[in-house]
């Protein structure tokens, strides 16, 4: 199984608009980082987490071929604002796309005409599906299962996938999720600055929490400007935790 970090970055990427921090005038192509989005594949099946506002940026140099499936972790913009250009991939087939309740509600209040009783002729021709924590669904090849992590007081989908969990935007996690992580060889977590956010964590909760998982490999993803840059933070990081960048191609056991 092979994942592709389309991107890594926070809700506003790097550079953030209009900032000349030291992150953001990074001439380092590690230092540019697209809204979080990742394509998992295999030899028969190939899967979206998230389709952000990047999603047409991303997905060009990447070979066009099906999505099988759009798992969402939840309907914030910066998660699903690039709904509507999967249009293309519609060419093969509705697209599939698998959220939770609560995230199911939210994209149909952001996309009403993509679910109207008589669509608008061209629009995405997306099948929603209505999915829920521990209960796993397999797409292709690929058997998953969805637990819950807290962003802030916003219950959101984390996603085991085989060896691999992929978790952005969690800031606290219940103990009775800890065992649908525990055991996978790759994590995914989110860390997005140094200093306190009340909805994520930070680079040392994430580095703790990484630490308690145990993984073989952690990469960290939505991180924003103030993190720092990437080459001096991934110095001070263990070589088993480090943060993730666009682009990035890694093999993960299935």
């Amino acid at each position: 199984m092979k994942l592709t970090f389309l991107g890594t970055g926070t809700s506003c990427g790097v550079p953030t608009i209009g900032c000349q921090c030291y992150t953001c005038t990074s001439p380092d192509i590690h230092d540019k980082r697209l809204r979080c989005s990742a394509l998992i594949e295999t030899g028969q099946t190939r899967i979206l987490i998230d389709c952000g506002p990047d999603f047409r940026q991303q997905i060009m140099p990447q070979p066009f071929r099906r999505i099988d499936g759009i798992l969402v972790t939840h309907a914030h913009y910066d998660h699903v604002g690039g709904m509507d250009d999967i249009r293309p991939f519609c060419q093969f087939g509705e697209v599939n796309v698998y959220a939770d309740p609560l995230a199911c509600h939210g994209m149909l209040e952001m996309l009403p005409y993509c679910f109207a009783e008589h669509r608008y002729p061209g629009v995405p021709a997306i099948r929603l599906h209505e999915i829920h924590k521990h209960e796993p669904f397999r797409i292709g090849d690929l058997d998953i299962m969805p637990f819950e992590v807290m962003h802030h007081d916003l219950p959101i989908m984390g996603y085991r996938i085989g060896r691999l969990a992929y978790i952005t935007d969690m800031k606290t996690i219940a103990e009775t999720e800890i065992p649908y992580i525990e055991g996978c060889d790759t994590l995914i977590v989110n860390a997005l600055r140094l200093s306190p956010h009340h909805s994520h964590q930070t680079l040392d909760e994430a580095v703790r929490f990484a630490g308690r998982i145990a993984a073989r490999q952690t990469w960290l993803i939505h991180s924003s400007h103030d993190i720092g840059r990437h080459a001096e933070v991934n110095s001070g990081l263990p070589g088993n935790i480090q943060l993730a960048y666009d682009g990035q191609v890694i093999e993960v056991k299935a």
